[in-house]
């Protein structure tokens, strides 16, 4: 069989990578048929809070004990299980017969958690309990990967695994991921990009964190948080501060993942788009500072987590298909 590549083209109908991020995301087509279902599972985390796993559902509601596989995808900003890329994955997960489950972060599963804390891209020892927790239930290898924000905290989990990573995942793959948080941090709050993406994760972000006010007053500034109109504004206020960083500076240095990629001791796959509007790819490393476990893939297309292909209105299965078949191709 021939390795997976993603020799991906984005259609001459949609240019750019903010038409490709967006229409992606709004309007292309994510499965065919029936949408995927899901069994929600509720478990008790090591501090006594709650976190929400959905686990792929066939027909009949029921989950597949049996497969040959099981891929877990740990989702973005403000993400969950009905993101547009949490349901293509879901599709090709349906297709090729595996188990698929989809954790949530604190926060981002319809109800908000308990504990004095959120969620954050360096978040790797939430991730390792997760995987943990499915890899004892799991037969089948367990193959990961992480969206966005959800790349760089798994990535940043093998990292700090080291040789026992194996003993948990196979394989792990990050997805337009901000492993350098501070270049990305800085595209996301100048220009265009403040003023759709930054206000548009804010828009959800300010309100939850005041509602974590409201169950623990005085754990942070709160006219602070009300005042942040960028992500590192945000960070500084809320973010850093709940998860024992000295601010965003600390954060963004300590979290991110591009300055410890060779410290992978499985095989990792770092895909990001040449045009992700604020993921900049001039700022991200290349092979040589990845290591031997990594494989690069920089298409100049796709946008932040688009990749749509094919004829108007577009499909977004291609990427999902080809990183599932990259991990496939290493379980």
């Amino acid at each position: 069989m021939q390795p997976h590549r993603f020799d991906y083209q984005p259609p001459p109908w949609l240019p750019g990578g903010n038409a490709q991020t967006i229409w992606a995301a709004l309007h292309a087509r994510r499965f065919d048929g029936e949408p995927p279902r899901f069994v929600r599972e509720r478990w008790t985390a090591p501090d006594g809070d709650f976190v929400d796993v959905d686990h792929l559902a066939d027909a009949s509601g029921q989950v597949a004990p049996q497969a040959p596989r099981r891929l877990v995808l740990f989702h973005g900003l403000e993400g969950s299980s009905a993101s547009p890329y949490a349901q293509a994955f879901a599709a090709v997960a349906r297709a090729w017969g595996w188990a698929y489950s989809v954790p949530h972060f604190r926060g981002c599963s319809g109800e908000l958690n308990h504990a004095p804390r959120a969620y954050h891209s360096g978040d790797y020892e939430e991730i390792g309990w997760i995987l943990q927790r499915l890899r004892a239930t799991s037969p089948q290898p367990l193959l990961a990967v992480g969206i966005s924000l959800g790349g760089n905290a798994l990535l940043r989990w093998a990292q700090e695994a080291g040789d026992s990573a194996a003993a948990t995942a196979t394989a792990v793959a990050s997805v337009c991921s901000p492993i350098d948080l501070a270049s990305a941090g800085r595209a996301i709050d100048r220009g265009f990009n403040r003023r759709v993406y930054a206000r548009m994760f804010l828009s959800t972000m300010v309100p939850k964190a005041f509602a974590k006010w409201q169950q623990h007053p005085g754990l942070f500034d709160r006219e602070r948080v009300a005042a942040a109109r960028t992500i590192y504004a945000f960070d500084d206020a809320f973010t850093a501060p709940l998860h024992g960083f000295k601010g965003t500076d600390d954060y963004w240095q300590r979290a991110s993942a591009a300055p410890h990629l060779a410290r992978l001791r499985i095989p990792a796959l770092v895909l990001n788009a040449g045009n992700d509007p604020f993921v900049p790819a001039h700022e991200l490393p290349g092979a040589q500072q990845a290591g031997p476990k990594v494989t690069l893939w920089r298409p100049a297309g796709g946008g932040h987590v688009g990749f749509p292909h094919g004829g108007f209105p577009g499909r977004v299965q291609q990427m999902p298909e080809a990183v599932a078949g990259w991990l496939a191709d290493h379980a």
